[in-house]
């Protein structure tokens, strides 16, 4: 529209004859040219643009000997809105006029106020103002204290190079400039920021983007409202000359945190205030807000929809906090905030697939970074991960989202022991210290929240969405390790597995937790041959090895401790089968002063108190006693002869004794007869 505006810039010329009598003929452009210098100069509290445009009419035409050609007027395109025009030159009395106006611009009658004669050239200076005209906070043109916007155009006739545009903004302005282009700013004595387009081969085809805030200088307020069982402080910061914006801000806000921590489960994930700050820069996906995790800033434009506000604070949950994958955040953010905004009845835009064209299609886990995408690949990003939250959320319910959110939030990872408690329940200890859920983690949390039969489900919806083409071999090994992982746990019954083989999984590190499993399945089956054994010896066996088998570290314990068991088991085997269950006069008699059943008894009450040491010692004891009985009972059997005779012998020496004393005796009593002659 602007450049058919331009094109009629039609300039009416005179020719005078020899006889002086003047007749009127149309001459068509470029015989008269229009070169233009305009200055946009920005007075905000004005609220207008003062514009300044320094022309040079040129007649390009030449007089013969009969004609003279000279021009009165020409016409000239300008920004659609602008008034207030003033035409003047050195000498003379030119005039403007609008001649229409119209949504794509305004064409103006300028008359020159004296002839312009052929090969001469005129300067004019035409000054207009572009005012803010209030009303929608979108507006194409807003002057004020705190935001300026507007297009800035160059002005020329058709096909006529040379025109200049400069655009001079007060120094304390933060400026964009988009298209144009412009080059700047230099700060001029007066300390106005000057940017600069230098001379235009093609001004009709200028057009320059200026955007502009003053930063600092919000008027602030302080709000709370609760948010689950927290509060939630929300600081609001807005322009002092935009009253509007900060009521819109503040209410949507606070109406729609407790709407979000319903939907979420989470809780309210902040423990400084969320601020909510007027802004003019959008982000690089074209958004009209954005979210700082870090800062806790939720950075709205001037003028984004309620609806857009919505999506922002959904994310003061769905960031880089909760979950560390782009189209994680991003997905679940817009998908709540489509139910906060139902409940509250607010519009709310958000991309859909089937606005999308098919080009840029790729798994979201190869979505580029923020700032980093094109916006072709942001735009198919925002909806496909948009239209798989809706999936997910389908296929497993709400509820079960909320129970994964929370457990998120929580540090809770996937492949929790069976037993342990949940969020409200009671049991084991859960297993705490996971990070943000990747799309790795989040697939093992829907799956451990879900009912099993969405399970298959849910892995087809990861390969159809999200795992890039390298990625499907892993997926491949994870089902494989989830089948072996369910029987393993099947099998140790009762018992929680190591610790290290549910980490295993839950990094996906699935020829680990291979290995892993393999070395629990040989600890059970120590475990059988231990129940076995103690069977058959009539023992319990103690709980030392499942403690050592639940340790994180459990498969470097849990196999030491099974072969100290095994082998207290095999020695008192071995003392069973030696015991004397009903011992002969022989065999009581090597059993004297010995009591090896009582060595096995405290061998097996050491074993069931898990002192293996002990229990090694004591059947080793037992089994000492039982082998000797025949060489004790023998030996005892020698040595109680030999004491016989001993004392047989002593008997015999004492008789003889005696008697020699009796004999000795009566000698002396009874002396000879011969011996008193």
């Amino acid at each position: 529209m602007r450049l058919v505006l331009a094109t009629v810039v039609a300039l009416t010329g005179l020719t005078l004859g020899s006889v002086g009598a003047p007749s009127i003929v149309l001459a068509a452009a470029p015989d008269l040219t229009l070169v233009t210098s305009t200055t946009y100069e920005v007075r905000p509290d004005e609220g207008r643009l003062a514009i300044t445009t320094r022309i040079t009419a040129t007649n390009h035409l030449k007089d013969s000997l009969t004609r003279r050609y000279f021009f009165e007027q020409g016409y000239l395109a300008v920004l659609p809105g602008a008034s207030n025009f003033k035409l003047t030159a050195a000498t003379g009395s030119p005039s403007v006029a609008v001649s229409s106006r119209s949504d794509g611009g305004t064409v103006l009658r300028l008359r020159f106020g004296s002839r312009l004669a052929a090969g001469k050239s005129l300067d004019l200076t035409l000054t207009f103002d572009l005012v803010d005209p209030g009303g929608a906070p979108d507006r194409a043109v807003r002057i004020s204290p705190s935001l300026v916007l507007f297009q800035a155009w160059a002005f020329a006739s058709a096909s006529t190079p040379g025109s200049s545009v400069e655009v001079r903004i007060p120094a304390d302005y933060a400026v964009t400039t988009e298209r144009g282009p412009l080059t700047g700013p230099e700060t001029d004595t007066d300390g106005w920021h000057v940017f600069s387009s230098g001379s235009l081969a093609d001004p009709l085809a200028f057009i320059a983007d200026v955007a502009a805030d003053r930063p600092g200088g919000y008027v602030e307020r302080h709000r709370s409202t609760g948010v689950g069982q927290r509060t939630a402080i929300v600081l609001v910061r807005a322009w002092p000359d935009d009253p509007a914006w900060q009521a819109l801000a503040t209410d949507v806000v606070l109406r729609a945190l407790p709407a979000l921590g319903d939907e979420i489960g989470a809780p309210w994930p902040l423990d400084q205030a969320l601020t909510v700050a007027e802004t003019l820069e959008h982000d690089t996906g074209g958004r009209a807000s954005t979210f700082d995790s870090g800062a806790a800033v939720l950075q709205a434009g001037y003028a984004a929809p309620a609806g857009a506000i919505i999506h922002e604070a959904a994310h003061a949950w769905f960031n880089g906090r909760l979950v560390a994958d782009r189209w994680i955040a991003e997905a679940f953010a817009a998908y709540y905030a489509e139910l906060a905004a139902g409940r509250l009845d607010v519009p709310l835009a958000l991309p859909d697939l089937d606005g999308v064209l098919p080009g840029p299609a790729f798994p979201l886990n190869a979505w580029p970074a923020a700032g980093a995408a094109s916006a072709d690949e942001d735009t198919y990003g925002l909806a496909a991960s948009l239209g798989l939250a809706r999936r997910i959320a389908a296929l497993v319910g709400d509820d079960t989202l909320r129970e994964v959110w929370r457990a998120a939030a929580a540090g809770e990872a996937a492949y929790q022991p069976p037993g342990s408690a949940d969020a409200a329940g009671s049991g084991a200890p859960v297993e705490l210290g996971a990070a943000p859920p990747d799309w790795r983690a989040l697939l093992d949390l829907l799956e451990a929240k879900a009912p099993p039969a969405t399970a298959t489900t849910l892995e087809g919806l990861w390969r159809r969405w999200v795992v890039r083409t390298a990625d499907r071999p892993l997926v491949d090994a994870r089902a494989v390790a989830r089948e072996r992982y369910l029987a393993t746990v099947a099998a140790a019954g009762p018992w929680r597995l190591p610790r290290s083989i549910r980490d295993a999984l839950r990094a996906w590190q699935f020829d680990d937790a291979e290995g892993l499993m393999a070395d629990a399945e040989g600890v059970l089956r120590q475990r059988a041959a231990i129940d076995e054994a103690a069977a058959a010896v009539g023992v319990t066996p103690p709980d030392d090895l499942r403690r050592a088998f639940e340790q994180p570290d459990g498969l470097v314990q849990a196999p030491a401790e099974a072969a100290a068991e095994l082998a207290s088991l095999g020695q008192l085997a071995a003392a069973e089968a030696l015991r004397i269950g009903d011992p002969n006069p022989f065999q009581r008699l090597g059993l004297l002063g010995a009591d090896p059943a009582a060595r096995l008894a405290s061998a097996k009450t050491a074993f069931e108190a898990g002192n293996q040491d002990l229990a090694l010692a004591e059947a080793d004891l037992a089994q000492a006693a039982w082998r000797a009985v025949p060489d004790v009972a023998r030996g005892r059997i020698v040595s109680a002869g030999l004491l016989g005779l001993a004392v047989l012998l002593l008997v015999w020496l004492i008789v003889q004794r005696r008697r020699l004393a009796s004999r000795s005796r009566a000698d002396h009593a009874h002396p000879a007869s011969g011996a008193s002659g």
